[in-house]
């Protein structure tokens, strides 16, 4: 059984067939009156008028979009000047740019050591596929990368944390770990100052 159409160019498709099948067969559709007919043709009829009048409105609303973009552009551009000039008028009494509704620059914060990342855990996703995620500081500092952190716990294993990846997001994924040995990882956050202390450590075998 055919199913009623969905697309709005398959169901005109399905008025048009069905105004002109009615109209050539009448005999063969005696509970389809003339009058149902014409309604059906007229409904099409509008619904082809709305949908032009709606192609009309978005490219009126586009221009006008894009006016009203280009305008709040010019006043910016404006704004930032005459503030720019302000600041300059009251180099000696910043506070008086609070009557422009403006303020004095806040003092610049310096750069620290950022804070220990959280909520370290690790997927062992493939074969030798690790994928560790973590949260940055609620305490905030500014990153720059985290450094991620190994060990391989076992016999003949020198048990020393090393380097084994940096990343720029909260989550990493490791390719070609080594299998048969406990491996532990654990995340640094970095800066140009410093680095944290470490994160929470996880450990998995592969």
């Amino acid at each position: 059984m055919p199913r009623f159409p969905k697309s709005e160019p398959l169901i005109m498709a399905l008025v048009y067939r069905m105004v002109a099948g009615f109209a050539s067969h009448q005999a063969d559709f005696p509970s389809i009156p003339t009058s149902s007919r014409i309604k059906l043709f007229n409904k099409g009829r509008d619904y082809l008028f709305a949908r032009k009048a709606l192609v009309n409105a978005c490219a009126k609303l586009q221009t006008a979009s894009k006016i009203k973009n280009e305008k709040l552009s010019e006043l910016k551009s404006i704004m930032t000047c005459s503030l720019q000039k302000a600041q300059v008028d009251t180099t000696a009494n910043p506070e008086k740019l609070k009557l422009i509704g403006w303020g004095p620059k806040s003092a610049s914060q310096p750069i620290r050591i950022p804070e220990q990342p959280t909520n370290l855990i690790a997927i062992h996703k493939q074969d030798r596929t690790i994928d560790l995620n973590w949260k940055k500081s609620a305490n905030g500092g500014t990153v720059g990368n985290y450094v991620i952190e190994r060990r391989c716990l076992g016999i003949n294993q020198s048990n020393k944390w090393t380097f084994a990846a940096i990343s720029y997001d909260c989550r990493i994924n490791l390719t070609n770990q080594p299998k048969g040995i406990q491996l532990e990882y654990r995340v640094r956050a970095s800066n140009h100052i410093g680095q944290s202390s470490p994160s929470n450590s996880v450990a998995i075998i592969l």
